[in-house]
């Protein structure tokens, strides 16, 4: 028997179909994830699709038997691409950067800072990188709404194959760092300033201006690869924690205002001083019982931030006060490991646990059991999770299951249309019935995924980091559309 995976999606408010599909009209949402080939026995033949049904397989449920194995589907991405730094990295960032507010066409080019861990604590470093010539599909920002006459040559013309011979550019230079690093954060109002949490229980602003200027003036032909490792003393070094830590953010709203929280419950505040300098907060912040995870400032108020812990609380502070949290939430049995803060719909917060599970809050109504969506598809624990900066609906989420998933929540299931579009399918397939109207697009192929990110100014880009490199792609039908333009990029120089 043939397996299939495919991902078929309705954009608007229709419910996703797992099903063998064929290109339909710009209105539908396309397209296909994986598909699973098994060597035929001696003598066997190929059978008529219609008579038998493909099977949808389906990630940590269906087994990969021997003799079997995962083949992706190159049309289920606008762009997919691979690179690595040489080390593994448990956290990186992406780069703002002027090449454009809102960038659609190919090829795209993109900055980012990444951490490695390396076997040999003195082996560890910072990669700075530039990668260029990431090629792919074009597809238009915004959708135009054309009849069905139309609507084929539109999908023909906005879906041409990207060239297979035109692979990216990286360009890369490293930065020495004692220890592995946990987690790498860049200021977002000066992207050369970027914060770095250590194995070594060190929190360190490092300013890597210089080296994102090298990059951007250096020809991508000529100047490739690594270089030697540079030795650079970082601007602040904080000692203060009693642990090593994971937790740390930038304020969006106070440029230089930095939070970083460690496994020993306690959280700092970084207040940004003349010199390039920060003050520190002997006194911490307390109210949590177990190693704090993560942090998310709130992108619309100065002064109010978010934690999560091993406690299985989310928490709501006022940076004002210290002594407890405003508000402090049960939101799943394990530990919490990972939050994001929606920026475009500021009343809304997801939370990931270590059972696998996902949550929606609403901050208007935040208390126990008050979640507006509740998931738990993942099999293993949640190591990343982030909302789209272009749809409030959207988000991604990554898991020690090995795959990343992309949820809509706006999608709700409607059977007629499910109905009439499995009836143009010149193959069917059996799609299973308790798979979440919202699952929008599932990506494999990385193992051991640690962290993701959106790109702010490509839309639809997300990039990806795991125990074997780095993923850069756009899935195929992730709605791509503008962005609320309410700012200007700091320069990088």
């Amino acid at each position: 028997m043939e397996f299939l995976m495919y991902f078929e999606f309705f954009r608007f408010r229709f419910s996703p179909l797992l099903l063998h599909s064929t290109i339909m009209a710009r209105t539908l949402k396309r397209k296909k994830i994986l598909k699973k080939s098994k060597v035929k026995s001696k003598g066997a033949s190929s059978s008529n699709p219609q008579q038998n049904p493909a099977k949808v397989w389906q990630p940590g449920v269906d087994m990969i038997n021997e003799g079997e194995e995962l083949q992706f589907d190159r049309s289920a991405y606008d762009c997919l691409h691979a690179f690595n730094v040489g080390w593994p990295c448990l956290s990186f960032d992406i780069i703002r950067d002027e090449q454009g507010l809102v960038r659609t066409g190919f090829p795209h080019s993109l900055y980012c800072v990444a951490g490695t861990q390396a076997e040999d604590a003195s082996s560890n470093s910072i990669g700075i990188v530039r990668l260029s010539n990431i090629s792919g599909k074009k597809r238009n920002l915004v959708p135009m709404q054309s009849d069905d006459n139309e609507s084929e040559s539109d999908s023909d013309s906005s879906s041409d194959e990207e060239d297979e011979d035109s692979k990216p550019v990286m360009q890369l230079r490293m930065v020495a760092h004692q220890g592995c690093v946990n987690r790498i954060r860049s200021m977002m109002q000066e992207p050369h300033i970027c914060a770095t949490w250590g194995e070594n229980g060190y929190v360190q602003v490092w300013d890597f201006r210089s080296h994102l200027n090298s990059l951007a003036a250096s020809d991508p032909e000529v100047s490739t690869g690594a270089c030697a490792t540079i030795r650079q003393a970082p601007l602040h070094i904080f000692t203060g924690h009693k642990d090593e830590g994971y937790a740390l953010d930038w304020s969006s709203i106070t440029p230089g205002r930095l939070l970083s929280g460690d496994c020993k419950s306690c959280i700092h505040l970084w207040n940004p001083t003349s010199g390039g300098k920060w003050a520190i907060d002997k006194e911490p912040f307390k109210g949590h019982s177990a190693s704090v995870e993560d942090l998310q400032w709130s992108p619309t108020e100065g002064d109010v931030f978010a934690s999560c812990s091993v406690d299985g609380r989310v928490a709501i502070w006022d940076a004002r006060v210290r002594n407890q949290p405003a508000v402090s939430v049960k939101a799943h049995n394990s530990d919490v490991n990972v939050i994001s803060w929606n920026r475009l719909a500021s009343c809304m917060i997801a939370s990931g646990s270590d059972d696998g599970s996902l949550s929606i809050w609403d901050l208007r109504s935040f208390k126990e059991d008050s979640f507006v969506a509740h998931f738990q598809y993942h099999k293993q624990p949640i190591t990343s999770i982030e909302w789209s900066p272009h749809e409030a609906s959207t988000l991604a989420v990554s898991s020690s299951d090995d795959q990343l998933t992309i949820w809509d929540l706006s999608l709700e299931r409607d059977a007629e249309e499910e109905a009439e579009f499995k009836a143009k399918l010149k193959q069917q397939a059996d799609a299973p019935e308790d798979l979440p109207p919202q699952l929008l697009f599932v990506h494999q192929g990385q193992k051991s995924l640690k962290e993701l990110h959106w790109h702010g100014q490509i839309p639809g880009m997300l990039l990806s980091t795991a125990h074997d490199g780095f993923n850069v792609f756009i899935p195929s039908n992730v709605e791509m559309t503008l962005p609320e333009l309410t700012g200007s990029l700091s320069k990088l120089g």
